[in-house]
């Protein structure tokens, strides 16, 4: 027998076992086994996931914001001057040589490059028939732009060709020119008499852009329309327009005089530009603009005097100032669904410790080694986590994003911390006990405290990360700490006041909540402390979603205020210059439903305020219903003041009561009071009955204004009845302001649109519809999900954990007459106060971190306008956080409870207690 044995001796002592144990004693759990692969699953997708997520987000911010600044800032332009052999093939070279300068960060657009050539001189038309606008007659540039005949429609004629004949140059004007100077197909547009040797331009086609809006016609000199434009040599406006030439006619530029010069403008493709690799590509397009790229370049076209110049570096400059700016807020959600994330991933393998410590000490009291014992347990967290870890990688590496390291890195260090985490506390376990807990507990709470108080204070000091310092880590990582901090004072107050509790409900005639709160007291399966870790997560989660949802909502509410001080008010309505608002829609327009304040404006820029010593200074007078006004001063949030300010008193001559905004409370008045000169020459007399910080009348202006009541001044000035705007506050939408307008005002739907149209709702939209937003805020809310489901699962493990204790001890209750009912209620009794304790403490956190971190939060990139600095604390987002995760949280002890007492109470009744 003995030497039968020997072999497994000499196995036992190289550690080997005679059996698979590891293989074996998974198998023996199967569903623990599978708990923790799908937590391992869980926490490694969602980590490798997010910065695949984080990448998308900025390319798409990336792209729609170049987008949003036009084609022309996204291209790159080159010129110079024609050679002395000017032909097509020449242009088409260059273009060519510039399309293969673009390097690996950036690339040419589909559109393709557009390139040609202009007279850089307008020359004046002397038609006598053709339209002018005043003195000034209509001047005309001459356009060769490669490809216009695939971008336009011929409508009569024919499109250019040939060179000069006769001393003219055949060209297309577009229709809608045509139309506005009054020339027409065969029409001689003749130069002026005193140019040197002028040259005429006929008019052989006639043609219609398929699209005006197309970006082939970006930059070029009007050739789609007449343009009215004004210097100083001609101040009133006059009309300019570009001829369309043929390739032929490409030397006979050089006879329009005043020069020519050839252009190249290569759309860059900014959908296909990387946020993460901007830095290089910047400097890519820095070197094409200036730099070694531009030189070979110049080298290789031939043109020593080429110029490349682009807007470009400045906007990726902006855009990475953007983004940098938004890092810190971007960064919070998935901060602390982080933590709560590794706080489960950490309780997970406290409880499967605990669950298999009895397991444990047996091996090791009957010779099995430290070290065997928990190489082995690493070996089943490695056949556990590995698998699920590999497959979680593999599906986040599928999403849709550029870049593999980001993603690898972050599986990688959750892996690395879930596969240790069971054997390192079984480690623990078997080090046996260990003297001084409670004092070196109190100094690990004593360091995290001083931790905490250190990243707050420092932040309050120094302010949030400037833009281009990317996320803030301390911003990141004082609401954690807050959180921490907070579990573990509330860990060390619970206890006791659940001890209160529970004598309290003991003086009562229910046994229910007595043995609820008192078990509760105890601590789940009976230990003597409470579960810390359960705290943390659920305290973790809701500081962190508390914090962040008070910014998002006021970035909501800063984004609503700006785009009501832009409008001035929630609607407005401005009638084209010289013009009045109908009567007709003022009184229908305040009739909508959802309107609550209407009134109408009649504004004059042009009046001038006459002081005490004669010197006159040019404001903008208002004219307004006190009362109205006032309201929507109001709710604007600019130049609110109380209406019976502005009411009249004294005589029909006595001066007037009028808001003066603050930079003209320095003037001194006149005798009498102020002489105000209206911009229709009457004159009248004001007094300052308040001085405001503005009118949202006039929103972001810093012109000098003044407010006058309207009542009193209509009867002086007869045509102030006549408002030149129309405000409201409510709810109002832009298209039925516009079909109000079409119906009631002069010119019908053609009419309306000479009209200005603005509302709040459409600017707020208009602000939160930058990408860089949307990405963050959801960015934000996913990770909030996270964070409360991994708060729920920490929960759900420590009941889970608790189980079999709980079900024996219902099992003995039901013997002797316990309900269902009352079982359910006892289960919530004792699982309730750790959440409501995690909700109150959470929401505390939540407050203070708002409280102490508010100031320092700039919103500016998240609102999308100029905001001041701070985040005001509000009740509403931290209780809903709080409320919702705790309403969670008893759904699901709810749950457990109806199976605990429908399954293992059941099984309990039938085997009996065997422990």
């Amino acid at each position: 027998m003995s030497s039968d044995r020997a072999p497994e001796r000499r196995r036992a002592a190289r550690g080997d076992a005679g059996a698979p144990w590891v293989g074996t004693r998974l198998r023996a759990t199967p569903l623990a086994t599978l708990l923790t692969a799908a937590l391992a699953f869980v926490a490694v997708f969602l980590a490798a996931a997010l910065p695949r997520a984080v990448d998308r987000g900025a390319d798409r911010a990336l792209a729609s914001y170049l987008e949003r600044q036009g084609p022309g800032p996204t291209s790159l332009i080159a010129t110079a001057k024609p050679p002395p052999e000017q032909s097509l093939t020449a242009l088409s070279s260059v273009a060519k040589v510039l399309g293969s300068g673009a390097g690996p960060g950036f690339s040419v657009a589909g559109s393709g490059p557009v390139y040609g050539s202009a007279t850089l001189k307008y020359r004046a038309m002397s038609n006598p028939e053709l339209t002018r606008t005043s003195e000034a007659p209509p001047l005309l540039r001459l356009l060769y732009a490669h490809g216009a005949t695939t971008h336009a429609r011929l409508d009569s004629g024919h499109w250019p060709s040939g060179s000069l004949v006769d001393g003219r140059v055949p060209v297309a004007l577009s229709k809608s020119a045509a139309d506005t100077l009054g020339a027409k197909l065969g029409t001689v547009l003749n130069t002026a008499s005193d140019v040197a040797d002028p040259i005429g331009a006929e008019v052989v086609g006639l043609y219609t852009p398929l699209d005006p809006a197309d970006p082939f016609w970006t930059d070029l000199p009007c050739p789609t329309q007449a343009c009215a434009v004004s210097n100083d040599e001609y101040p009133v406006a006059y009309w300019t327009t570009a001829a369309l030439t043929g390739p032929e006619a490409l030397p006979a530029l050089q006879n329009w005089g005043g020069g020519v010069q050839d252009f190249w403008r290569l759309p860059v493709d900014t959908a296909a530009l990387r946020a993460d690799r901007l830095a290089a590509t910047a400097k890519e397009i820095a070197s094409y603009v200036a730099g070694p790229t531009a030189n070979e370049l110049s080298r290789r076209s031939g043109r020593s005097d080429l110029l490349i110049t682009s807007e470009l570096p400045r906007l990726f400059a902006q855009a990475q100032a953007r983004r940098q700016a938004a890092a810190p807020l971007t960064a919070i959600g998935p901060a602390g669904a982080g933590g709560v994330a590794l706080v489960v991933l950490l309780l997970a393998a406290a409880l499967t410790a605990d669950r298999r410590a009895a397991e444990l000490r047996l091996l090791h009291a009957r010779g099995g080694s430290r070290r065997g014992i928990i190489g082995r347990l690493l070996g089943e967290s490695a056949l556990t986590v590995l698998p699920a870890a590999a497959l979680a990688t593999t599906l986040a590496v599928l999403l849709p994003a550029h870049r593999q390291a980001p993603t690898l890195l972050a599986a990688g260090a959750v892996t690395l911390v879930a596969l240790p985490a069971f054997p390192v506390r079984a480690f623990a376990l078997l080090s046996g006990p260990r003297g001084a807990v409670p004092r070196r507990r109190l100094v690990v709470e004593a360091l995290v405290a001083a931790a905490t108080v250190a990243a707050v204070l420092e932040v309050r000091r120094r302010g949030v990360a400037p833009a281009g310092a990317g996320a803030d880590p301390l911003l990141i990582a004082a609401p954690l700490l807050l959180a921490l901090s907070a579990a573990l004072l509330t860990a060390r107050l619970q206890p006791p006041c659940v001890r209160l509790l529970s004598r309290l409900a003991g003086r009562g005639r229910g046994l229910i909540g007595f043995l609820g709160l008192a078990r509760a007291a105890q601590g789940s399966s009976a230990r003597s402390r409470p579960p810390v870790l359960p705290l943390v997560a659920l305290l973790a989660a809701v500081t962190t979603g508390g914090f962040g949802a008070t910014v998002l909502a006021e970035v909501t509410d800063a984004r609503h205020q700006v785009a009501r001080a832009f409008v001035g008010g929630d609607a407005q309505v401005a009638a084209p210059p010289g013009g009045s608002v109908p009567e007709a829609f003022t009184k229908a327009a305040g009739a909508l439903p959802g309107v609550r304040t209407s009134l109408g404006v009649w504004r004059d820029s042009t009046s001038f305020l006459i002081d005490a010593d004669r010197s006159s200074t040019r404001i903008t007078v208002l004219v307004a219903e006190p009362a109205a006004y006032a309201e929507l001063a109001r709710t604007a949030g600019r130049g609110a003041f109380d209406a019976a300010l502005l009411a009249p008193t004294g005589g029909p001559d006595a001066p007037l009561p009028a808001l003066f905004s603050k930079d003209l409370a320095a003037h001194g008045p006149a005798e009498g009071g102020y002489l105000l000169r209206l911009g229709n020459g009457r004159e009248l007399r004001a007094r300052v009955a308040a001085v405001v910080d503005g009118s949202p009348v006039q929103p972001g202006s810093g012109a000098a204004t003044v407010v006058l009541p309207a009542g009193p001044l209509t009867a002086r000035v007869p045509e102030t009845a006549r408002p030149t705007h129309w405000f409201a506050v409510g709810t109002v939408e832009t298209d039925r302001l516009r079909g109000l307008l079409a119906e009631v005002g002069p010119g019908g739907r053609a009419g309306a649109e000479r009209y200005l149209v603005r509302t709040s709702s459409e600017r707020d939209a208009e602000l939160a519809s930058d990408p860089l937003q949307a990405s963050a805020e959801r960015l934000f809310w996913v990770s909030l999900a996270g964070a409360a489901g991994f708060a729920l699962l920490a929960v759900l493990l420590t009941l889970v954990r608790a189980a079999p204790e709980r079900a024996a001890l219902l099992a003995r209750l039901r013997t002797m007459g316990l309900r269902p009912r009352q079982g359910v209620a006892l289960i919530l009794a004792e699982s309730l106060p750790l959440t409501v304790a995690a909700a109150v403490g959470g929401a505390v956190a939540a407050a203070c971190a708002t409280a102490l971190l508010g100031p320092a939060v700039d919103l500016t990139t998240m609102v999308g306008a100029l905001v001041p600095t701070g985040v005001r604390l509000t009740a509403r987002p931290v209780l809903t956080q709080a409320l919702g995760l705790t309403a969670l949280v008893a759904l699901a002890v709810l749950a457990e409870a109806a199976w605990a007492g429908r399954r293992q109470i059941t099984t309990e009744l039938r085997a009996g207690d065997g422990r």
